[in-house]
Formats: C-alpha cells, sequence, structure tokens
C-alpha cells in the first residue's frame, strides 16, 4: 500500500520536480553504498529500497515524455 502512494504522489510531480528527487535518490544510494563499504551501515535493506525508488521515479519519467510526445 505504501508503494502505490510513493508513485501516486510521483506522477503528480512535473519533470523538473522528478529530476530533484532522482539527484537526491542517487546521492542517498551512494552514501548508503559508502557505508555499507566501510561497516557502517546497519539497515542494509535500504540499499535495495533506494533501488527500487530510483527505478519507480525513472519509470514515472519515462511514462511522462510518452504522455508529452
Amino acid at each position: 500500500m505504501k508503494t502505490k502512494n510513493y508513485v501516486k504522489d510521483l506522477r503528480t510531480k512535473s519533470q523538473a520536480e522528478l529530476n530533484e528527487e532522482l539527484v537526491s535518490a542517487k546521492k542517498e544510494l551512494f552514501n548508503l553504498r559508502f557505508q555499507n563499504a566501510t561497516n557502517q551501515l546497519d539497515n542494509t535493506s535500504r540499499i535495495k529500497d533506494v533501488r527500487k525508488n530510483i527505478a519507480r521515479i525513472q519509470s514515472v519519467m519515462v511514462e511522462l515524455a510518452n504522455k508529452e510526445a
């Protein structure tokens, strides 16, 4: 249920807002990977969640691009 609400929220955003969201998610993923490499990360499943969120954002961006074309 949480995922559906997240995707609905993404669909209401503009292309620029989605791009900002994507950049911040990629930065978060980089930080999580860095923490994991230095054994500072407690919750390793967060990496998987962030990767899936990046894929969701990219999917919505493609939907918007196809809708506009």
